[in-house]
């Protein structure tokens, strides 16, 4: 069986990891490390609670402390990450595998005063981990000088391009010199994510850990069908009958994590919400209580959720089906960490039943249903034969055909401004009330120019 010493690992780097409780390498490190500490590039498929931050932090600590340049430190390696907890995750797993090493390390990003962050790159840093804003807000500045680095590492790729740092990423590989090790790591690889791996790889080894090989047996996963108006009085009963105390609840909006964490408290359950609006204050603070047992609950979103890294979640709730099949694998993927069991529930309601048709045909297994509880409603279950991704509302309005005979709208704004104070809003009504073919005649009798007008007035 392979550990840690026949990777190739120095005695300093063995003894951190030890005291962090490695025993085996996971499949994304000794796959990783070797062609790492071999000085080749690295191109990773792993979403995060594989170990994939070790799988580059270790060979990099290790090929750096071989020779230290002389004189004043500068950023020998510059890790990228897409959001502030995870970035913080990144520099403190640094800070725990160098603890026998005379490595320097340093996390910055928005949301916060610049000036501490400032004064620790004054002072020389070997290590640098940032969020992409951040970095070339300083590095405008004055402030920070990568062209000596000789590592770059891109966390989360998929997530970075999701979030729209694609321009930030490739100015930063303009500033970067052309003569270092590159590491890409991506919890999927769609082909915007292939092509920027191809601009900058040079020969990579490609290191794929699957969806399929994360879910493991450890996790018992449970779909249950119920209506969108009954998943919160679930989640309450869930919670308190299997008296949760580390739990993880997954919503698709930050609106939605905010609604529920009020709702939480008033049935006595201590919440609290981290998504993108949060300031970093209070994600920096959720995650703290988060972790000391303080909030047992958690209410994230997807890409909040990347920076949560906590060992003893036992429960993970898919509030919200996602609407991305991989991001189920990702959520679900909080809990059952080292070598640990976990439970993970998904709530759908008959909107999401094409999510869930997705997420089953990407993991290559029905989840098992869980029909016992009194909220179960059979309507949300997927239809025979049914398609993957968004189910269409039948009660939904259906769009209005546009008018294409420009010419007859005349005036422009000045129509809009006329439809606005004229009844177009009334015409729009009263086709709708008198039906499909009152509502034709009206248009061909002018109105449809009128209304539409007016439409336009009010985007």
């Amino acid at each position: 069986m392979t550990d840690f010493e026949t990777l190739g690992l120095s005695k300093p780097l063995l003894r951190a990891v030890e005291a962090e409780g490695y025993t085996t390498p996971t499949p994304v490190q000794e796959q990783s490390i070797p062609p790492l500490l071999a000085g080749r590039d690295v191109l990773g498929v792993a979403q995060t609670g594989t170990g994939k931050t070790a799988a580059f932090a270790l060979p990099v600590l290790q090929i750096m402390s071989r020779n230290r340049p002389q004189g004043k430190r500068h950023i020998r390696a510059l890790v990228l990450s897409p959001t502030r907890e995870l970035a913080a995750q990144i520099d403190e797993r640094f800070s725990a595998y160098s603890e026998h090493l005379d490595i320097r390390h340093k996390v910055i990003f928005g949301g916060v005063n610049q000036n501490p962050q400032v004064r620790a790159l004054q002072k020389g840093l070997d290590v640098l981990v940032a969020t992409p804003g951040r970095l070339l807000d300083l590095i405008n500045q004055g402030h920070i000088d990568i062209t000596n680095v000789e590592f770059f590492v891109l966390d989360e790729a998929d997530r970075m391009l999701d979030m729209g740092f694609i321009r930030d990423i490739k100015k930063v590989l303009k500033l970067l010199p052309k003569k270092r090790q590159n590491l890409l790591f991506s919890a999927t690889m769609p082909s915007s994510i292939a092509d920027l791996a191809g601009s900058f790889l040079n020969n990579a080894v490609k290191v794929d850990i699957t969806p399929k090989e994360v879910t493991v047996d450890r996790i018992d996963q449970k779909i249950m069908f119920l209506r969108k108006a009954d998943k919160r009085r679930l989640l309450v009963k869930i919670i308190k009958q299997e008296r949760v105390e580390c739990g993880i609840v997954f919503t698709r909006t930050k609106h939605g994590a905010n609604r529920l964490v009020k709702q939480l408290d008033q049935s006595g359950i201590a919440a609290a919400a981290i998504h993108g609006n949060k300031s970093q204050g209070a994600r920096t603070k959720a995650l703290a209580g988060f972790k000391n047992g303080s909030i047992p609950i958690l209410v994230a979103t997807d890409i909040a959720s990347r920076g949560i890294d906590v060992d003893g979640v036992t429960h993970v709730f898919n509030y919200d089906l996602p609407n991305e099949p991989e991001s189920y694998v990702h959520r679900i993927g909080r809990t059952a960490r080292a070598g640990r069991t976990g439970i993970a529930y998904g709530f759908c309601d008959d909107s999401e039943s094409g999510y869930l048709v997705g997420i089953q045909q990407l993991i290559g297994k029905e989840i098992p249903v869980d029909s016992s509880h009194e909220f179960h409603f059979i309507g949300a279950i997927p239809k025979p034969g049914q398609k993957a991704g968004k189910v269409k509302d039948p009660n939904a309005p259906k769009k209005k055909q546009r008018n294409h005979n420009r010419s007859n709208q005349g005036g422009g704004r000045n129509n809009r401004q006329n439809s606005g104070n004229g009844g177009g809003q009334n015409n729009r009504n009263q086709s709708r009330n008198q039906g499909r073919n009152q509502g034709r005649s009206n248009r061909n009798g002018g109105n449809r120019n009128q209304s539409r007008n007016h439409r336009s007035g009010d985007n």
